[in-house]
């Protein structure tokens, strides 16, 4: 069977994508906006099409014979993101019903259009009737509510706000229900949907036990080992509880907004097709997918967190406009006798519990001034200690280029007047650290000369510390 995944690099795509490249009875295509952002094993093995939905002829070269196509693309960090969704939904099946594909699978959200609705997930409902609009291609349109897995968006504002704040003045959303389910069980449905053996297309709404957000906030807590509070409170706006989420948890204002303004109306089941078609299907209680996806923290385990991507950030516009950067600071090592190796594995075990081998107060200080103002700030941390793949995030930077053994490039993602790189290379016999910047404007280029003196102590006590850290890490 020859099965599309788009999405792949996502954070539900990234763990379908584990399962499906395991499953002998599949013939796997991937669809990608960027080759590089894919290991080179799995370019080597599987079916690869670089290209995205907005262009047909990309999209006709994914789906020319495939029976299945998953579709897990979804535009929420765009500005315009509910009429590119739209673009894209209808640029899929136009071309799944050219392409004669059999079946689409949709992962969407729980909800009802109302007059309370959230623009999110409003997008997402409009997304699946535009997916289901053909008589052509059968369409299993799968909606999930709060998605509990290490990594999650939803987990993670959970978890940080369980773990950081022993007592929370919460606003009146925490009383509304919805119906929870682990990562788990949503790969187990997405898979199984694959199979399923009816022509007609179907919504099938999954879920555990209806429950209130506050509920699970107190049982995040249970499954931690914490005692916790909660105090509602009328007062707490949308604009004053997303400022709340920024500070306290890793998401960034924008996403915590579309998630809070999503909380005011109930995500429970409206149909009872999971039991129907997929009754061996037994989700696992809440507990049970906290405690899995807490274990999975613990043993450094993490798939794939809320905060990947696909890997488009490396482009030549990115490339252009180092080159063209106005300010640079580059501190150059020679490599001597220190292990080539070992100094780039230095390299990328930079940040998240490692700090950022000197001067961290400072880093914490940036971070803290970064979340206060709306920006990523330095909770995001890493998805590994030691590991780094294109397009994730590391603190409130974003990897944009990865070379392995030869160089690192990272995109900074705090508030600043221009745009940012920090740039490790290992050359012939050096080592040379970069940090570019291009300034907007006049406040730009005073914010860059009002840094100069920190950047003297940290840059350079930074391409030491990599040296010297690689003296004591392993092959």
């Amino acid at each position: 069977m020859k099965i599309l995944l788009t999405g792949a690099n996502g954070y539900i795509g990234r763990r379908l994508k584990n399962i499906l490249i395991q499953d002998l009875r599949i013939d796997l295509r991937i669809f990608v906006r960027n080759k590089k952002s894919l290991s080179k094993d799995i370019l080597a093995d599987f079916d690869v099409v670089e290209g995205d939905s907005f262009h047909l002829e990309d999209l006709e070269k994914a789906l020319c014979g495939v029976d299945v196509a998953f579709y897990l693309i979804h535009s929420l960090h765009q500005e315009n993101y509910k009429d590119l969704d739209k673009i894209s939904a209808q640029n899929f099946i136009t071309i799944a019903q050219k392409c004669n594909v059999k079946k689409i699978i949709y992962l969407g959200g729980l909800g009802v259009k109302n007059d309370h609705i959230s623009e999110h997930l409003m997008s997402r409902i409009e997304t699946g009737e535009i997916l289901s609009s053909s008589s052509l291609v059968q369409t299993i349109w799968i909606r999930a509510g709060v998605i509990i897995g290490s990594g999650s968006a939803s987990f993670e504002i959970i978890r940080n706000l369980v773990e950081k704040l022993p007592c929370m003045i919460t606003p009146k959303w925490v009383e509304t229900f919805a119906q929870p389910i682990g990562v788990d069980d949503v790969m187990s449905y997405l898979i199984e949907a694959i199979f399923l053996e009816t022509q007609e297309s179907l919504i099938v709404d999954i879920g555990t036990n209806k429950m209130r957000y506050k509920e699970m906030m107190l049982e995040t807590a249970e499954v931690l080992g914490l005692k916790r509070v909660l105090l509602s409170v009328p007062f707490m706006t949308i604009e004053l509880s997303s400022y709340w989420l920024n500070l306290f948890t890793p998401v960034s204002f924008g996403m915590a907004k579309a998630l809070i303004e999503g909380l005011k109306s109930e995500v429970v089941i409206q149909n009872d097709n999971a039991q129907k078609y997929f009754s061996h299907i037994e989700p696992m209680s809440y507990k049970q997918a906290v405690q899995k996806a807490v274990d999975e923290i613990k043993d450094n385990q993490v798939i794939s967190r809320w905060s990947d991507t696909d890997g488009t950030t490396w482009d030549t516009t990115h490339h252009d406009k180092i080159n063209d950067a106005i300010f640079v600071d580059r501190q150059i090592a020679d490599l001597g006798h220190y292990d080539k190796e070992k100094v780039f594995k230095a390299i990328k075990s930079i940040g998240g519990k490692n700090g950022w081998f000197d001067y961290d107060f400072l880093w914490e200080i940036r971070g803290i001034i970064d979340k206060a103002i709306g920006g990523a700030g330095l909770s995001r941390g890493r998805r590994d200690d030691c590991d780094l793949r294109l397009g994730e995030c590391l603190d409130f930077w974003r990897v944009v280029d990865l070379d392995e053994g030869n160089r690192l490039l990272l995109l900074a993602q705090m508030k600043v007047p221009g745009d940012a790189w920090l740039e490790f290379k290992i050359e012939k016999n050096q080592l040379i650290q970069s940090a570019y910047f291009y300034p907007k404007g006049i406040f730009g280029r005073l914010y860059w000369y009002s840094l100069v003196p920190l950047h003297y102590f940290i840059f350079k006590n930074m391409i030491q510390r990599i040296l010297e850290n690689s003296l004591v890490i392993e092959r």
